[in-house]
Order: structure tokens, then sequence, then C-alpha cells
């Protein structure tokens, strides 16, 4: 399965060439695979999987075979609406409906086909909850825990997780393993299930470097590779693509670069670009991103644009009229043991809990802190316009620490010396001494933090809707019963804060493709036998963020649009109206 440039042959040929490994990579290459096409995948570094084996790989896709395990009511007509009214006239009404119309057909091909396979959240609310359309559960699915032991030595070739969202050097835990782990004390059934994962773990340490449960993003791109393995598709990885080359019909083949050696591979039917776009493009970085650019993401270091450029020299185009270039969230960052640096994205599990604030650099809120990660990071550029908001700053007491954590300081965390030592942390016995620590005036954090008191007890925001829809209330926590599910008191001391600056988590501007997800150049006609899926591609959502999984949903769904095309197959749906 993975090879090197030089053990193929001079005169080498694949009928799909796929550029880039994360979601829409592999599943590009999968969809060829399982139906018997040569594949050839070429990863720039020296792992597969992308930012998606970073990510939760949430998969955003309305009406899939999954929806009505946890929901009724949804359909196709709900949906667009939804978009509509999130999206708007920021991306093509077209090709939105070519992705809700295609999804569940993607979703179907890798359940029945595939080693992938998918679960739906019981509660996982649409970001723009309060908007026409939208739904509380059903659209969101998520990897069903992957055994990495079926893979073999393959194993080792997957992008490990961020570490800090692992627990004991390495261990991964999802969302549902959360929830058993805080109650493994006062359930049988979620002692049960802490005590399997955690003894798993422990086995798999004694033998490896890592453990063998693989789960979110992990587990999508562990069971896509494993398909891809059993269906003999080739990997090169630490290659690069230097060029596209084409004839009268189009694009006919690439070269290859590795190790020193270089080689031209034909491609029979497509070249499939989805190699994560242009974040960390040397100058595109610069000039599609907010001011201040933000000098650290949390995403791979795969994402060059490399293969945009290439792709622009045959005349392709980068996409108009988004809302936002890019997607964003709220990251905090700190020096590792071995000198790299961690950049922690906070998505739901600190800011939206009672007993914390954001405040910008003189005090103040600016932002409505359960609200999803990109608008989050949003407020933080606009407001930034005006007063210094970039860093900012989240806030919790010495019971918020300790019920929920904040950022890389985990609940329960008893040692907090680490921490603090290095600054990571800030610690103030008041809240004075804590606006000191910050240079903040302490008058005002105070004012602040005395407001948000008030608003607890009266479980009403009036400053920013905290707390106002499903979204943020699902991400709060109702267990405690308090007015408000998002809003608690902030008043037992010490006190802490952590920094936050803007990430970028993906592109949201990328090359123009059709509802086949070929690229496209002048006049719209496609460039033949090249496509483009996941960032590489113009985002379905226009720079908007209507829903968890938003990028990784389209990312499959092109995916299997560009496969089908290329392979001159019609979707199972047209097939079946005949």
């Amino acid at each position: 399965m993975f090879t090197t440039l030089a053990a193929l042959p001079e005169q080498t040929s694949y009928d799909v060439i796929v550029a880039g490994s994360g979601a829409a990579g592999l599943a590009a290459a999968v969809f060829a695979a399982i139906e018997g096409r040569s594949v050839l995948v070429v990863e720039r570094t020296e792992y597969v999987g992308g930012t998606s084996a970073l990510s939760a790989a949430t998969t955003w896709i309305p009406n899939s075979l999954h929806a009505e395990k946890v929901a009724t009511g949804d359909s196709f007509e709900k949906a667009a609406r939804f978009l509509d009214g999130v999206v708007g006239n920021h991306s093509s009404a077209q090709l939105r409906e070519a992705f809700l119309r295609a999804g569940p057909q993607a979703i179907a091909t890798l359940e029945q086909r595939t080693a992938v396979h998918f679960r739906p959240y019981a509660t996982h609310p649409d970001y723009e909850s309060d908007v026409e359309g939208s739904t509380l559960r059903g659209r969101a699915l998520e990897p069903i825990p992957f055994d990495g032991r079926r893979l073999g030595a393959d194993l080792q070739r997957i992008r490990p997780p961020i570490p800090e969202f692992t627990l004991f050097g390495g261990m991964m835990i999802d969302r549902t393993d959360i929830g058993h782990l805080l109650k493994l004390r006062t359930s049988w059934a979620s002692f049960k299930h802490a005590a399997a994962i955690l003894g798993r773990y422990g086995l798999d340490r004694l033998s490896g470097k890592r453990g063998t449960r693989l789960v979110m993003g992990n587990a999508l791109i562990g069971s896509l590779l494993l398909t891809l393995k059993q269906h003999g598709g080739s990997v090169l990885l630490n290659a690069a693509i230097t060029e596209l080359q084409s004839g009268p019909d189009g694009v006919t083949g690439v070269v290859v670069e590795q190790g020193g050696a270089t080689r031209a591979i034909a491609a029979g039917l497509a070249v499939v670009l989805a190699a994560g776009g242009f974040n960390r493009h040397p100058q595109r970085r610069g000039a599609m991103l907010h001011s201040p650019t933000p000098a650290l993401s949390p995403a791979a270091p795969g994402h060059t644009g490399a293969m945009q450029d290439l792709a622009l020299k045959l005349g392709a185009r980068f996409g108009e009229g988004s809302r936002d270039n890019a997607y964003w969230a709220p990251v905090s960052t700190r020096k590792r043991p071995d000198g790299s640096t961690a950049v922690f994205p906070h998505f739901v599990l600190d800011r939206s809990k009672p007993g914390t604030v954001c405040v910008d650099q003189t005090g103040r809120r600016f932002v409505n802190e359960s609200t999803s990660y990109h608008l989050f990071s949003r407020a933080m550029f606009e407001a930034n316009r005006t007063r210094p908001t970039i860093p900012c700053w989240i806030i919790t007491d010495a019971e918020g620490l300790r019920r929920y954590g904040l950022g890389m300081v985990r609940m329960g965390t008893r040692n907090l010396n680490p921490f603090l030592a290095d600054g990571y942390l800030v610690e103030g016995a008041t809240i004075a001494e804590l606006a000191g620590k910050l240079s903040i005036d302490p008058a005002a954090l105070g004012d602040t933090i005395a407001r948000m008191n008030d608003h607890a007890r009266s479980g009403v925001d009036p400053e920013f809707g905290r707390g106002t829809t499903n979204y943020h209330r699902v991400n709060g926590d109702a267990s405690r019963g308090l007015p408000n599910p998002t809003l608690g008191p902030i008043a037992t001391a010490p006190f802490y804060a952590v920094k936050l600056t803007p990430g970028d988590i993906g592109a949201a501007t990328g090359l123009v493709i059709d509802e086949n997800a070929q690229v496209l150049g002048e006049g719209d006609r496609p460039i033949g036998g090249l496509y483009a899926c996941g960032n590489e591609a113009q985002s379905v959502m226009g720079g908007t963020y209507p829903g968890p999984g938003i990028t990784i949903g389209p990312a499959i769904t092109f995916a299997w649009c560009a496969i089908r095309h290329a392979l001159g197959l019609r979707p199972p749906a047209e097939r079946a109206a005949e």
C-alpha cells in the first residue's frame, strides 16, 4: 500500500490520482477503489489524515440513513431552507442542492461498501439554531470507534491526535467517553465503559507507541485507510506534486517529487485535488486572512496551497462572495516539553459553561461566549477594530476551573503549578489582583464580573443573549439546575484566566467547482480530468458555519460526486427513476 516513487515503474499510470490524504482525499480514493479502479494518493507530509485526523470528524449531512435513529421531521426542503437562511447568496444554490441530494448517497455508499461507519449524535444542534429549518439532532454524524489493530503496522502512518485532546499520554476519547468518565463513580455502566477503554489503552501501551482504539478523526481516517488498503490503493508519503500535465482534453497526469526523485505519472480518468487549501500558502495566508494574521493554527501542516497554484496555471480560479475566506476557532497556546507549541482550539468545553466570561483588554465583554467558535473568532476581529481584543481572556473562578477546566487545564486538575509557572494560566486571589496581572483596569473587570453574576442570578443576559438558543443551552450544563445553563456565578476565589487568539482551522475560499466537483476555468467550462473537494474547493457553505461538521460533510459528498462523474457512473437515484 505505502510505496515510494523509486519503486514505481518508469511508465506508471493510475486511473485516479489524488493529492492529499485527509477526509476528502481518502474518500475520493476509496470511492474509486471500491469500483475496481487503480488509485494513487500523494501526501506531502509523513502522515495520512491531514487536519481531518486531528478533528472530531463530525460529518454534517442532512437526511442520511442514520437520521431517523434520533430524529423525525427533517427533509431536503427543510435543510435547504436552513442553508438558504444562513448561507444566502454567499454560495451557489445549485451547489447546495447538489450537496443535499448527494450527501445521503455518499454516506450510504460508505456504510454499505467500506469499513467506514457512522452514528448520529443523540443531541447536536445546528449552530445557527435560531434560523428556520434548523434541527436539534440527526444531521451531525460521528465516526464509530475503529480498531486500529486492523491496520497492522500502517496504524503508525495516521497523523496522531493533538496530545492535549488525549489522556494519559495518548488515549483518545470522544464525547461518549467523556460522559462515561465523568460518571464512572456514580454509574455502573459508565464504570464498565471507562474501565474497558482504560484497560485497552494500558495493554496497547505495553506493546506499542500509541493506543489502537481510534475515535473521532483518527477513526474516520483509519477506516478509510483500511478500505483503501483492502482494495489495493497506493500511497506516497513525503511526496509533492510539482506539475499538472495537460493535453487538449484537460489534465492527463502529474509530476511527483519524492526524496530527490522525480517522475511523471499518468492519470487515466481523473486528478482530484484535496490537499487542504491555501491556509499555509506563503502569500495568500497574509492576503486572504483577517488582520492581524494569526501566527499559529491548530490545523495540520500540509495545506500549502501548492495544488491550487498549479490549477490556476491551467485557468482555474478562486471563488468569490464568501462571507469569510476561512473558518475560525479561538485558540490558546503553550510550549510543550519537547519545544513544540501546542495550539489548542476552544470549541465548547469551557466558553459555554456557567461561571465563565470572555473579556477584551479593557476588561469588557465583546461577544456571546456561547456562540459557535467561528462566530466567536469573527467577533474578536470585529471588536479589535475599535478596542484591543486580540488577544482576549477567558476567565473563571476556582469552582469553574474544577468543574470544567480551562483550555489545556483539564477539569479536576489538582496541580496547577506547571500551568502557572509558564504563564499559560494566570491566577489572582481577587478579581482586582487578576486584573492587575492581565494589565486590565480592575474597576472595569470588577464591573464586568458583577454584571455576569447578576445575569447568573436572573438567568438572562441582556447584553449578548447568552443561553437564548438551543445550541447555547446544549453546550452549557443543565445538570446544575441554574436559571440559565450557560450562566453561573464567578465568585469563588482564586480566579483564573487563559489568553485567547483567533486560529484558522480551514479554508472556506477555494477553487470554483460545479456540482460534479469539476474544477471550472474560463467561462465556467470544466477543466477536463481535474476535480477538487474538501477545503481545496470553494465552500458550499460560503464562509458561514451553519452546523457541526460542515467541512467534512461536503468534503466526503463532493469526493463521491467527483468519482461518480469521472467514472461515468450515474447516481443511484437517477437510475432508480428510469
